[in-house]
C-alpha cells in the first residue's frame, strides 16, 4: 500500500462495480485490509452469509440499513460502525424508499476483491447457485434460506 489519499469521488484506479445492482467503488487494498465504497439502491440487500476468515465493518455515511446479525434484528443510521465478527451470520438490507450509502471494510482483505471481480456486471438476473458457488471460491459462504415455519391462515 502506499500513502495518500483516494479522493471522495474516485476509486482505486477508477474501478465502479455492479455488484447485483449495487454499486461497489473500492478505496484501498493491502493484504491486511480492503476498504470499498457501497451504494444500495431501496430494495436492495446481501442475504445472510458468513465470512469465515475476515471481520467485517460498516460505517453507514446515508440512509439506513437493517442487518439480520447473529439471528437478531438491528437497525444502523449514519454514523453508526457496524462490526460483524468472521464466523458470525449477517445479512444487510435497504428496506427504505431511498439510497444507503456506507464505507465497508475486511480485515484481512483475503479474495474478497477478486470475488467482486468476479460478480461484476453478473445482469439482473443471475443464477443464484452460480452467485453461492463463485462467493465460496472466495470464503464468503452464503446461507440456505430459512424454511417455512409456519403455514398460512385461512
Amino acid at each position: 500500500m502506499t500513502a495518500g489519499i483516494t479522493r471522495a469521488i474516485e476509486g482505486m484506479d477508477g474501478i465502479s462495480w455492479n455488484i447485483l445492482g449495487q454499486i461497489y467503488v473500492p478505496k484501498q487494498l493491502s493484504e491486511q485490509s480492503f476498504s470499498w465504497h457501497a451504494t444500495f439502491p431501496k430494495g436492495t440487500f446481501v442475504p445472510p452469509h458468513i465470512h469465515p476468515t475476515q471481520d467485517e465493518f460498516l460505517y453507514i455515511l446515508d440512509g439506513c440499513f437493517d442487518f439480520l446479525l447473529d439471528g437478531a434484528e438491528r437497525r444502523a443510521v449514519p454514523g453508526d460502525l457496524v462490526r460483524l465478527p468472521m464466523g458470525i451470520p449477517h445479512g444487510i438490507f435497504n428496506k427504505t424508499d431511498a439510497d444507503v450509502k456506507c464505507l465497508f471494510w475486511v480485515s484481512p482483505a483475503r479474495r474478497l476483491y477478486d470475488l467482486f471481480w468476479a460478480l461484476h456486471n453478473l445482469g439482473p438476473s443471475p443464477n443464484p447457485a452460480e452467485v453461492v458457488a463463485v462467493s465460496a471460491a472466495h470464503e464468503v459462504d452464503f446461507l440456505p434460506p430459512p424454511e417455512d415455519s409456519g403455514t398460512e391462515d385461512g
